[in-house]
């Protein structure tokens, strides 16, 4: 099969599977995709609508820096981020499951990185510390946390004052959330809007916390 149509064929498998897991996610409510299925997650569609580099570059890392992945999955970006923010900075991998953040740790290591840290719990459960990060990350993650606007509060209080939440949605997820509700909830609670990037099929959203902000 040539590349092209392995690509498009591939592609076409993943969007039928989320599809699939959208009408799935209708009938059971908010909760994450299952480690089983972490492949919808990293095939030739998602890269390249949605590649790791390319949303690794809209937050703008810079050594030294501390960095949030929030529902990290298998480390997707994790990796890249950590290799970016070199051995002076950290990052930060949390994920609510364990089979997940093994995976995760497991990519880490084998990139002969040392600045992970991982930590088994839910966006919004109080697992952060306040004013620790510089940079965090929610991709296709939001729709999934059954308690959002919580989950928006807890990550702004952990983020340094000056700090960007980087949130991706992207369809057909069956999670997917319009730009418009993540703004609505992202302004509760209390961000600003730094910079959008994409169109409504997949866009990366950039929300900041005030540098005057500190709570």
């Amino acid at each position: 099969m040539k590349r092209g149509s392995r690509l498009l064929f591939t592609g076409v498998a993943a969007i039928a599977g989320l599809v699939v897991v959208r009408r799935w996610a209708a009938r059971r409510g908010p909760m994450p995709c299952p480690a089983r299925l972490s492949w919808l997650l990293e095939n030739p569609y998602t890269k390249r609508v949605m590649g790791s580099e390319t949303l690794i570059e809209r937050l703008d890392l810079s050594p030294g820096m501390k960095v949030l992945d929030v529902g990290c999955g298998p480390g997707r970006l994790t990796v890249p981020a950590a290799r970016r923010v070199g051995r002076t900075g950290e990052v930060t991998a949390l994920d609510i499951q364990p089979t997940m953040l093994e995976r995760a740790r497991q990519r880490v290591e084998e990139a002969d990185l040392h600045n992970g840290r991982f930590i088994e719990a839910g966006a919004g459960e109080g697992a952060l510390e306040a004013n620790t990060y510089d940079r965090a990350l929610l991709v296709t993650v939001l729709g999934e946390i059954p308690k959002r606007e919580q989950a928006l509060t807890e990550i702004f209080k952990a983020l340094k004052p000056g700090g960007i939440l980087s949130v991706t949605e992207m369809l057909p997820d069956p999670d997917y959330q319009p730009r418009a509700t993540v703004e609505r909830m992202a302004h509760a609670a209390g961000f600003v809007i730094d910079g959008y990037y994409g169109s409504w099929l997949a866009y990366t959203l950039n929300l900041a916390r005030p540098a005057n902000g500190a709570n």
